[in-house]
């Protein structure tokens, strides 16, 4: 499964926890939300590139009580299976939910994995 992800914890800011492979995972994402940066819900396919963004499901919020976004650049066979943001949702949410569950409480980010 081939994606970005980035989020933020109850503490943290915006961190990059899957790079997707990439060395620049910044200008991949930068790339995908261009000109949607700053919508809350998302989903758009250009080429073969999904950008998603979604809130935490259940409504995880951080210190100064703003909701924390899920963001994801999806690519290939997996970008292909998304068709919108409750799809993302549905389909990618369960991947890194455990994790995140783990992490988004911690006092600092955890560091970017592959």
């Amino acid at each position: 499964m081939t994606f970005i992800w980035s989020t933020r914890g109850r503490t943290w800011g915006f961190r990059f926890l899957r790079s997707g492979g990439s060395p620049d995972p910044f200008a991949e994402y930068a790339k995908a939300f261009s000109g949607i940066e700053q919508e809350r819900e998302v989903w758009r396919r250009t080429q073969e590139v999904v950008a998603l963004r979604f809130a935490t499901p259940g409504k995880l919020q951080d210190s100064a009580g703003r909701d924390i976004p899920q963001e994801f650049v999806l690519f290939g066979a997996l970008a292909s299976q998304i068709n919108s943001v409750q799809e993302g949702i549905d389909k990618i949410w369960p991947t890194v939910a455990e994790e995140f569950k783990q992490i988004w409480d911690r006092a600092e980010a955890p560091p970017a994995a592959e």
